[in-house]
């Protein structure tokens, strides 16, 4: 009998530093974000830095996207960076944050607040780390 095992990615240290450094220069730039946090996705095996803004709704997607590229762009060198293709931007609607929202909210700062195996109104949040929710 053969058994699989799947080792899940661990999100690092300076993914978490990224993270929030990013979060900070989006504030900078007044690019409006209502949750920054890592999320992982089991079904891939990978992390993803998912941002909620309401700019979504007025500029659109594209748009956010490109203002968050512009923003990494402008990022010092010496500061740790995320690659967009590791980014999703969602509206403050979005499902996943919505249900966060239920049992976290952050405030307006940056905060460090991670959930592993916890159910929010029967859904597992596998493993997450929050800089803002709210």
């Amino acid at each position: 009998m053969v058994t699989e095992m799947v080792v899940k990615e661990s999100l690092s240290g300076e993914m978490i530093s990224a993270g929030a450094e990013l979060t900070r220069c989006l504030d900078d730039a007044k690019f409006l974000v209502s949750a920054s946090l890592w999320y992982y996705m089991s079904d891939t095996n990978t992390w993803r830095l998912i941002i909620a803004s309401p700019m979504i709704e007025v500029q659109g997607i594209k748009k956010a996207y490109k203002q968050i590229q512009s923003v990494i762009f402008k990022m010092p060198a010496d500061k740790p960076k995320i690659s967009l293709k590791d980014i999703t931007v969602v509206g403050p609607k979005d499902p996943l944050v919505s249900l966060l929202r239920v049992s976290i909210k952050t405030g307006d700062g940056i905060s460090g607040m991670r959930l592993s195996q916890n159910i929010i109104n029967g859904v597992l949040i596998e493993d997450t780390y929050i800089y803002r929710l709210t």
